[in-house]
Protein backbone atom coordinates (compact mmCIF):
# COMPACT_ATOMS: atom_id res chain seq x y z
CA UNK A 1 0.00 0.00 0.00
CA UNK A 2 1.26 3.49 -0.88
CA UNK A 3 2.39 5.68 1.99
CA UNK A 4 -0.06 8.32 3.14
CA UNK A 5 -0.91 10.79 0.39
CA UNK A 6 -3.32 13.56 1.26
CA UNK A 7 -5.14 14.06 -2.01
CA UNK A 8 -7.42 16.76 -0.70
CA UNK A 9 -6.08 20.31 -0.45
CA UNK A 10 -3.48 20.44 2.34
CA UNK A 11 -2.49 23.73 3.96
CA UNK A 12 1.26 24.37 3.87
CA UNK A 13 1.26 27.29 6.32
CA UNK A 14 2.94 25.20 9.08
CA UNK A 15 5.61 24.06 6.62
CA UNK A 16 7.04 27.39 5.47
CA UNK A 17 8.59 29.94 7.80
CA UNK A 18 6.71 32.83 6.18
CA UNK A 19 3.53 31.03 7.22
CA UNK A 20 1.95 31.62 3.81
CA UNK A 21 -1.46 29.96 3.60
CA UNK A 22 -1.28 28.05 0.34
CA UNK A 23 -2.49 24.57 -0.51
CA UNK A 24 -0.72 21.48 -1.79
CA UNK A 25 -2.95 19.46 -4.10
CA UNK A 26 -1.24 16.27 -2.87
CA UNK A 27 1.17 15.59 -0.03
CA UNK A 28 3.19 12.59 1.11
CA UNK A 29 5.24 12.31 4.29
CA UNK A 30 8.61 10.67 3.54
CA UNK A 31 10.28 8.81 6.41
CA UNK A 32 12.52 6.43 4.46
CA UNK A 33 13.73 5.58 0.96
CA UNK A 34 11.16 2.81 0.54
CA UNK A 35 8.43 5.49 0.67
CA UNK A 36 10.02 7.13 -2.37
CA UNK A 37 10.43 3.79 -4.15
CA UNK A 38 6.75 3.01 -3.66
CA UNK A 39 5.72 6.40 -4.99
CA UNK A 40 7.98 5.97 -8.01
CA UNK A 41 6.67 2.49 -8.74
CA UNK A 42 3.11 3.82 -8.59
CA UNK A 43 3.98 6.59 -11.07
CA UNK A 44 3.28 9.34 -8.54
CA UNK A 45 6.57 11.18 -9.20
CA UNK A 46 5.99 11.91 -12.88
CA UNK A 47 4.16 15.22 -12.49
CA UNK A 48 5.06 18.36 -10.58
CA UNK A 49 6.95 17.40 -7.42
CA UNK A 50 8.25 19.63 -4.64
CA UNK A 51 10.57 18.40 -1.90
CA UNK A 52 9.78 20.40 1.23
CA UNK A 53 11.77 20.34 4.45
CA UNK A 54 11.12 23.13 6.95
CA UNK A 55 10.37 25.71 4.26
CA UNK A 56 12.89 28.19 5.68
CA UNK A 57 14.08 29.41 2.29
CA UNK A 58 10.91 29.46 0.22
CA UNK A 59 8.15 31.92 -0.64
CA UNK A 60 4.85 30.54 -1.89
CA UNK A 61 2.91 32.92 -4.13
CA UNK A 62 0.21 30.42 -5.12
CA UNK A 63 -1.10 26.94 -4.42
CA UNK A 64 1.17 24.07 -5.45
CA UNK A 65 -0.62 22.04 -8.11
CA UNK A 66 1.39 18.87 -7.68
CA UNK A 67 2.79 16.48 -5.10
CA UNK A 68 4.67 17.79 -2.06
CA UNK A 69 7.14 15.36 -0.51
CA UNK A 70 7.51 16.33 3.15
CA UNK A 71 10.97 15.30 4.34
CA UNK A 72 10.88 13.56 7.72
CA UNK A 73 13.85 11.20 7.36
CA UNK A 74 15.60 11.20 10.73
CA UNK A 75 18.73 9.58 12.13
CA UNK A 76 22.52 9.85 12.05
CA UNK A 77 25.51 7.53 12.42
CA UNK A 78 29.30 7.56 12.41
CA UNK A 79 30.35 5.61 9.33
CA UNK A 80 34.10 6.14 9.61
CA UNK A 81 36.60 7.49 12.12
CA UNK A 82 40.29 8.34 11.88
CA UNK A 83 42.74 9.99 14.24
CA UNK A 84 41.78 13.39 12.82
CA UNK A 85 38.25 13.10 11.48
CA UNK A 86 34.74 11.85 12.14
CA UNK A 87 32.63 10.95 9.10
CA UNK A 88 29.03 11.49 10.18
CA UNK A 89 26.15 10.40 7.94
CA UNK A 90 23.00 12.38 8.69
CA UNK A 91 19.54 11.72 7.28
CA UNK A 92 18.03 14.65 5.42
CA UNK A 93 15.10 15.27 7.76
CA UNK A 94 17.27 16.15 10.76
CA UNK A 95 17.08 19.77 11.91
CA UNK A 96 20.24 21.69 11.10
CA UNK A 97 20.51 23.56 14.44
CA UNK A 98 20.21 20.26 16.32
CA UNK A 99 22.94 18.72 14.18
CA UNK A 100 25.32 21.60 14.90
CA UNK A 101 24.59 21.35 18.62
CA UNK A 102 25.21 17.58 18.52
CA UNK A 103 28.56 18.03 16.74
CA UNK A 104 29.74 20.76 19.10
CA UNK A 105 28.75 18.76 22.18
CA UNK A 106 30.86 15.85 20.89
CA UNK A 107 33.82 18.09 20.12
CA UNK A 108 33.61 17.67 16.35
CA UNK A 109 34.55 20.84 14.50
CA UNK A 110 33.45 22.32 11.22
CA UNK A 111 29.81 23.25 11.75
CA UNK A 112 30.09 25.73 14.63
CA UNK A 113 30.07 28.87 12.46
CA UNK A 114 26.72 27.74 11.02
CA UNK A 115 24.98 27.58 14.39
CA UNK A 116 21.22 28.28 14.39
CA UNK A 117 20.72 28.44 10.63
CA UNK A 118 17.07 27.36 10.30
CA UNK A 119 16.08 24.43 8.13
CA UNK A 120 16.88 20.76 7.67
CA UNK A 121 20.00 18.90 6.63
CA UNK A 122 18.64 17.89 3.22
CA UNK A 123 18.19 21.49 2.13
CA UNK A 124 21.67 22.58 3.22
CA UNK A 125 23.65 21.33 0.18
CA UNK A 126 21.07 22.66 -2.27
CA UNK A 127 21.64 26.18 -1.02
CA UNK A 128 25.26 25.66 0.02
CA UNK A 129 24.27 27.32 3.27
CA UNK A 130 26.86 29.36 5.08
CA UNK A 131 27.46 31.96 7.74
CA UNK A 132 30.32 33.85 9.37
CA UNK A 133 33.00 32.70 6.97
CA UNK A 134 31.97 29.04 6.63
CA UNK A 135 29.92 27.11 4.07
CA UNK A 136 28.63 23.57 3.88
CA UNK A 137 31.01 22.85 0.98
CA UNK A 138 33.86 23.15 3.50
CA UNK A 139 32.68 20.14 5.52
CA UNK A 140 30.53 17.99 3.24
CA UNK A 141 32.13 14.73 2.12
CA UNK A 142 29.27 13.37 0.00
CA UNK A 143 25.51 12.98 -0.17
CA UNK A 144 22.95 10.46 -1.35
CA UNK A 145 19.92 11.50 -3.39
CA UNK A 146 16.92 9.71 -4.86
CA UNK A 147 16.51 10.37 -8.58
CA UNK A 148 12.82 11.19 -9.03
CA UNK A 149 12.93 10.11 -12.70
CA UNK A 150 14.86 6.84 -12.50
CA UNK A 151 13.93 5.79 -8.97
CA UNK A 152 17.57 5.09 -8.15
CA UNK A 153 19.64 6.34 -5.21
CA UNK A 154 22.79 8.11 -6.42
CA UNK A 155 25.90 9.27 -4.56
CA UNK A 156 27.34 12.74 -5.17
CA UNK A 157 30.81 13.77 -4.07
CA UNK A 158 31.56 17.29 -2.90
CA UNK A 159 32.93 18.08 -6.36
CA UNK A 160 29.86 16.61 -8.08
CA UNK A 161 27.65 19.15 -6.30
CA UNK A 162 29.30 22.09 -8.12
CA UNK A 163 29.08 24.33 -5.08
CA UNK A 164 29.39 28.08 -5.37
CA UNK A 165 28.05 31.04 -3.41
CA UNK A 166 24.61 30.01 -2.08
CA UNK A 167 23.98 27.52 -4.85
CA UNK A 168 24.75 24.03 -6.13
CA UNK A 169 23.90 21.71 -8.99
CA UNK A 170 20.63 20.93 -7.19
CA UNK A 171 19.55 24.53 -7.57
CA UNK A 172 20.51 24.76 -11.24
CA UNK A 173 20.58 21.89 -13.75
CA UNK A 174 19.22 19.30 -11.30
CA UNK A 175 16.56 21.53 -9.75
CA UNK A 176 13.50 19.52 -8.63
CA UNK A 177 15.05 16.31 -10.02
CA UNK A 178 16.35 14.76 -6.79
CA UNK A 179 15.27 14.13 -3.22
CA UNK A 180 18.38 14.35 -1.01
CA UNK A 181 18.14 11.50 1.50
CA UNK A 182 21.36 11.86 3.53
CA UNK A 183 24.51 13.96 3.82
CA UNK A 184 27.90 12.78 5.09
CA UNK A 185 30.08 15.33 6.87
CA UNK A 186 33.82 15.23 7.48
CA UNK A 187 34.23 16.79 10.93
CA UNK A 188 37.52 17.51 12.66
CA UNK A 189 38.82 16.27 15.98
CA UNK A 190 41.76 18.70 15.83
CA UNK A 191 40.21 22.04 15.09
CA UNK A 192 41.27 24.92 12.92
CA UNK A 193 38.95 27.70 14.06
CA UNK A 194 37.52 30.19 11.61
CA UNK A 195 37.05 33.52 13.39
CA UNK A 196 38.03 35.78 10.51
CA UNK A 197 34.52 37.21 10.20
CA UNK A 198 34.68 40.67 11.77
CA UNK A 199 32.15 40.27 14.64
CA UNK A 200 33.77 36.97 15.65
CA UNK A 201 37.26 38.41 15.41
CA UNK A 202 36.25 41.33 17.62
CA UNK A 203 34.52 39.06 20.12
CA UNK A 204 37.68 37.02 20.61
CA UNK A 205 40.18 39.85 20.17
CA UNK A 206 41.50 39.59 23.73
CA UNK A 207 41.67 35.79 23.78
CA UNK A 208 44.53 33.51 22.86
CA UNK A 209 43.47 31.41 19.85
CA UNK A 210 44.55 28.26 21.70
CA UNK A 211 42.07 29.02 24.48
CA UNK A 212 39.05 29.31 22.16
CA UNK A 213 36.87 26.21 21.70
CA UNK A 214 34.33 25.34 19.03
CA UNK A 215 31.70 25.68 21.77
CA UNK A 216 32.87 29.28 22.32
CA UNK A 217 32.54 30.00 18.60
CA UNK A 218 29.10 28.39 18.40
CA UNK A 219 27.90 30.34 21.42
CA UNK A 220 29.16 33.63 20.01
CA UNK A 221 27.57 32.97 16.62
CA UNK A 222 24.27 32.26 18.37
CA UNK A 223 24.51 35.59 20.20
CA UNK A 224 25.30 37.51 17.01
CA UNK A 225 22.44 35.89 15.10
CA UNK A 226 19.98 36.54 17.92
CA UNK A 227 20.97 40.21 18.04
CA UNK A 228 20.45 40.71 14.31
CA UNK A 229 18.03 38.15 12.92
CA UNK A 230 14.41 37.61 13.94
CA UNK A 231 13.37 34.12 15.01
CA UNK A 232 10.81 32.87 12.43
CA UNK A 233 8.86 31.26 15.27
CA UNK A 234 8.19 34.75 16.62
CA UNK A 235 8.25 36.90 13.47
CA UNK A 236 7.60 35.21 10.14
CA UNK A 237 10.54 35.41 7.72
CA UNK A 238 12.79 33.29 5.51
CA UNK A 239 16.16 34.62 6.63
CA UNK A 240 18.33 36.50 4.16
CA UNK A 241 16.10 37.32 1.20
CA UNK A 242 18.90 38.49 -1.14
CA UNK A 243 22.41 37.33 -2.01
CA UNK A 244 25.35 39.65 -1.55
CA UNK A 245 26.19 40.84 -5.09
CA UNK A 246 29.65 40.50 -6.61
CA UNK A 247 30.83 43.47 -8.67
CA UNK A 248 33.90 44.17 -10.77
CA UNK A 249 36.79 46.26 -9.47
CA UNK A 250 35.82 49.10 -11.80
CA UNK A 251 32.22 49.04 -10.60
CA UNK A 252 33.33 48.95 -6.97
CA UNK A 253 35.67 51.93 -7.46
CA UNK A 254 32.85 53.81 -9.16
CA UNK A 255 30.57 53.34 -6.14
CA UNK A 256 33.41 54.15 -3.74
CA UNK A 257 33.77 57.63 -5.26
CA UNK A 258 30.36 58.53 -3.83
CA UNK A 259 30.47 56.18 -0.82
CA UNK A 260 34.08 56.04 0.51
CA UNK A 261 33.06 53.91 3.50
CA UNK A 262 31.26 51.19 1.51
CA UNK A 263 31.83 47.84 3.25
CA UNK A 264 33.34 45.20 0.99
CA UNK A 265 35.00 41.81 0.76
CA UNK A 266 37.78 41.57 -1.87
CA UNK A 267 37.78 38.27 -3.78
CA UNK A 268 40.81 36.43 -5.12
CA UNK A 269 39.81 37.10 -8.73
CA UNK A 270 39.87 40.87 -8.21
CA UNK A 271 36.11 41.32 -7.87
CA UNK A 272 34.38 42.62 -4.74
CA UNK A 273 31.48 41.26 -2.75
CA UNK A 274 29.27 44.09 -1.49
CA UNK A 275 26.78 43.54 1.36
CA UNK A 276 23.24 43.57 0.00
CA UNK A 277 22.06 44.83 3.39
CA UNK A 278 24.18 47.98 3.00
CA UNK A 279 22.77 48.64 -0.48
CA UNK A 280 19.23 48.19 0.83
CA UNK A 281 19.90 50.57 3.72
CA UNK A 282 21.26 53.23 1.37
CA UNK A 283 17.95 53.12 -0.50
CA UNK A 284 15.99 53.73 2.70
CA UNK A 285 14.33 50.35 3.09
CA UNK A 286 15.68 49.26 6.48
CA UNK A 287 12.82 49.19 8.98
CA UNK A 288 10.27 50.29 6.39
CA UNK A 289 6.84 48.73 6.73
CA UNK A 290 4.02 48.37 4.24
CA UNK A 291 0.90 47.01 5.91
CA UNK A 292 1.68 43.60 7.37
CA UNK A 293 5.05 43.21 5.65
CA UNK A 294 8.31 45.11 5.81
CA UNK A 295 12.10 45.11 6.04
CA UNK A 296 13.44 44.15 9.45
CA UNK A 297 14.58 47.05 11.59
CA UNK A 298 17.88 45.40 12.57
CA UNK A 299 18.78 43.48 9.41
CA UNK A 300 17.90 44.92 6.02
CA UNK A 301 18.45 41.56 4.30
CA UNK A 302 15.38 40.13 6.03
CA UNK A 303 11.82 40.70 4.85
CA UNK A 304 9.31 39.99 7.62
CA UNK A 305 5.58 39.31 7.82
CA UNK A 306 3.91 40.98 10.81
CA UNK A 307 0.41 39.63 10.23
CA UNK A 308 -1.77 38.13 7.53
CA UNK A 309 -0.25 38.74 4.10
CA UNK A 310 0.15 36.88 0.83
CA UNK A 311 3.29 35.64 -0.85
CA UNK A 312 2.60 37.96 -3.77
CA UNK A 313 2.66 40.98 -1.44
CA UNK A 314 6.08 39.91 -0.16
CA UNK A 315 7.36 39.34 -3.69
CA UNK A 316 6.13 42.79 -4.75
CA UNK A 317 8.08 44.35 -1.87
CA UNK A 318 11.17 42.35 -2.84
CA UNK A 319 10.81 43.49 -6.46
CA UNK A 320 10.51 47.11 -5.32
CA UNK A 321 13.72 46.76 -3.30
CA UNK A 322 15.51 45.23 -6.29
CA UNK A 323 14.31 48.02 -8.58
CA UNK A 324 15.51 50.75 -6.25
CA UNK A 325 18.97 49.14 -5.94
CA UNK A 326 19.17 48.83 -9.71
CA UNK A 327 18.18 52.45 -10.21
CA UNK A 328 20.53 53.88 -7.58
CA UNK A 329 23.60 51.65 -8.01
CA UNK A 330 23.02 49.83 -11.32
CA UNK A 331 23.41 46.55 -9.45
CA UNK A 332 20.97 43.67 -9.91
CA UNK A 333 20.21 41.93 -6.61
CA UNK A 334 19.53 38.22 -6.82
CA UNK A 335 16.96 36.66 -4.52
CA UNK A 336 18.28 33.94 -2.24
CA UNK A 337 14.77 32.78 -1.35
CA UNK A 338 13.11 30.38 -3.80
CA UNK A 339 9.90 31.81 -5.25
CA UNK A 340 7.07 29.43 -6.11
Amino acid sequence: MIVVIIKENFCLAPFNTFGIEVLAYNLSIITNISNLEQLHKAGKLKGRVLVLSKGSNILFTKNFDGLVLLNQMWGKEIIKETAQYIYLKVNAGEFWPSLVEYAVENGWGGLENMTDIPGKVGAAPIQNIGAYGAEIKDVMESLEAFNLDSGEVETFSNKDCKFSYRTSIFKTEFKHKYFITSVTFKLSKQHSLNISYKPLFEAFRDKNIDDITIADVSSEVAKIRASKLPNPDNLKNAGSFFKNPVVSKDKFNEIKLSYPDIPNYPLVNGDYKVPAAWLIEQCGWKGKRQGNIGVHEKQALVIVKYGKASGNEIKQLADSIKNSISKKFNIELEMEVNIL
